[in-house]
């Protein structure tokens, strides 16, 4: 009998690319756990932002089946990308296996996940400073990528995450950058969705920016964008996005 071929494709940096866009462009996605009192799985949705390395961070109550299972067993999988019109199986769509790190109020990285979750998620205001919810980061260990029929990728959790020594100075300076970018060029968020084809909806802004890429949302429509190279700095970020927006196509 002959040996079935594999229905997996070698990871290449398409899929790679892929497979962030399908993780960071996520405004919402489904979670799976393991309850800890049957040991089944238990999945639910959960609005999902991303922390500056691109990894998923969500928002959850404390009186949630999901999170009571988390603090018991970090092990979680998380499934983004969304259908369209047709068969939903025709699109592509991201399973990433993580493990869940709780991030207390007192971490010198609270401030920063909360400004970023609220960038994506403004009427998150009503209830994140609610004594009983708090965030998850969820650190990606591993990956499927399904990108249609036929394409289907295995990816490493560092595939998912981005490697740059510049985070953590883009982090701190990421509201000023945006906000001096904007009032340099007031119409850069009009340029960037009239460039990249984003959807007809009300007006666009940057909600967030990283060494990877930057992040735009109308309404409920999020756009992720994804640099050929790494940005090294702030003015490096500032630069690819002028040059996305305003260069001859």
């Amino acid at each position: 009998m002959k040996d079935q071929p594999s229905p997996l494709r070698e990871t290449d940096d398409d899929a790679r690319k892929l497979a962030r866009v399908l993780l960071r462009s996520a405004r919402y996605a489904a979670i799976a756990v393991l309850d800890p009192e049957t040991g089944f799985p238990f999945a639910s949705r959960v609005l999902v932002a991303t922390d500056i390395d691109g990894s998923p961070v969500i928002l959850v109550s404390q009186l949630s089946a999901h999170t009571s299972a988390l603090a018991k067993d970090p092990r979680a999988s998380l499934l983004t990308g969304e259908p369209g019109r047709g068969d939903p199986l025709a699109y592509p769509r991201l399973t990433t296996q993580c493990l869940a790190e709780p991030v207390e109020r007192s971490n010198p990285f609270y401030e920063r996940i909360r400004t970023r979750f609220l960038a994506r998620h403004t009427k998150a205001t009503l209830y994140i400073d609610f004594p009983d919810f708090l965030f998850f980061r969820l650190k990606p260990e591993q990956a499927s990528l399904n990108g249609g029929f036929g394409r289907a990728y295995l990816l490493d959790g560092n595939d998912l995450v981005i490697q740059s020594a510049a985070n953590e100075a883009i982090a701190v300076e990421a509201a000023e950058t945006v906000r001096d970018l904007v009032e340099r060029h007031p119409d850069i968020a009009e340029a960037l969705a009239i460039r990249l084809k984003a959807p007809e909806s009300g007006p666009w802004r940057i909600c967030g920016i990283d060494s990877s890429g930057f992040d735009m949302i109308s309404g409920d429509f999020l756009l992720r964008y994804e640099f050929e190279t790494l940005a090294v700095d702030a003015d490096h970020i500032c630069s690819n996005m002028s040059k996305v927006a305003y260069s001859i196509p």
